[in-house]
């Protein structure tokens, strides 16, 4: 009786196996996007990478139009600038280092009925030294799943080698961040958004949330061939996915309710933060289903081929 209780629903949970080359493809395909996004439209730096200043205002009264603002600051002669609405009454106005005297005429050039909020100024080789510094978080991050993946997974060797399963956890990685930073770049080109500190916080988030779901998929794999329970690799992967996707999904669709809530009413400041973290979950999610456990069956099959 409980074979045929299972059966129905072991069938089911086959589709994501069977189809694995359609979800991959998918997978494919919006990486190539996200990644053409990036080439054609850039990413723009902020103050925080190449050195700037950032002045934050704030009007009294009444906010002038954008125009307005950007007629009264262009006669300062500050070069490139990036000025941006903040809030219901102010601007944020990002330019060249400026000095106190600069920053003096700036103020005055925006009329009394402005306040100024903050103001930030960071070196170029400051700037020069946080982009090296991501660079390596980022690769030390990369090094360190998978040579924990590997030792984790040491004693499965068959029939897919376990450092594979850091490989793919690389791979899914890529995917889950290389998709919102394709979405950042089409909203860079279209707003001026600028990557700042936040942005490569929420990398890194995007990094720990997305193995720790596809580690959940993973782990279950293992245990399913420890136990043996099953003829075939492909009958272990579906049975695990059947085992752990509910659980993934409702996990990551309270977190994703959350960074809603703070993408629609939180402060304009964590806005992108916020709406990077969202995207990288929802892909973090759909990645550990169907594209890494589809991806270790196909590696599997590709060593059978050889």
């Amino acid at each position: 009786m409980l074979q045929l209780k299972l059966q129905p629903q072991f069938k089911n949970n086959m589709f994501i196996i069977k189809h694995k080359k359609v979800f991959v493809t998918i997978s494919v395909v919006l990486v190539l996007l996200s990644l053409g996004a990036v080439i054609f439209s850039g990413l723009k730096m902020g103050i925080d990478f190449k050195g700037g200043s950032l002045t934050e205002i704030e009007y009294k009264t009444s906010r002038p139009e954008q125009s307005v603002v950007e007629k009264d600051v262009k006669s300062l002669a500050l070069g490139e600038m990036v000025i941006q609405p903040m809030g219901t009454m102010g601007y944020s106005i990002k330019t060249r280092e400026i000095n106190e005297t600069e920053r003096a005429s700036l103020m005055t050039s925006l009329g009394n009925d402005a306040t100024e909020k903050s103001f930030t100024s960071i070196g170029p080789s400051v700037g020069a030294e946080l982009v090296r510094k991501s660079i390596i978080s980022f690769i030390l991050v990369a090094l360190g799943i998978i040579f924990w993946i590997s030792f984790s997974f040491r004693k499965v060797s068959k029939p897919v080698s376990s450092w594979k399963y850091g490989l793919i956890a690389i791979v899914t990685l890529i995917h889950d961040i290389m998709i919102p930073v394709g979405a950042f770049a089409i909203l860079s080109s279209i707003y001026g958004t600028e990557i700042d500190t936040l942005f490569v916080v929420a990398v890194l988030t995007i990094l720990g949330l997305s193995v720790s779901d596809t580690i959940v998929v993973f782990d279950r794999i293992r245990e399913n061939i420890r136990v043996g329970h099953f003829k075939t690799f492909e009958e272990t992967v579906g049975k695990s996915l059947e085992q752990v996707y509910t659980r993934s999904i409702a996990t990551s669709s309270t977190v994703i309710i959350a960074l809603l809530a703070l993408v629609f009413f939180g402060p304009a400041s964590t806005k992108v933060f916020a709406m990077m973290l969202t995207a990288g979950m929802f892909f973090g999610t759909y990645s550990s289903i169907f594209l890494a456990s589809p991806l270790l069956v196909i590696v599997k099959n590709m060593q059978k081929k050889n």
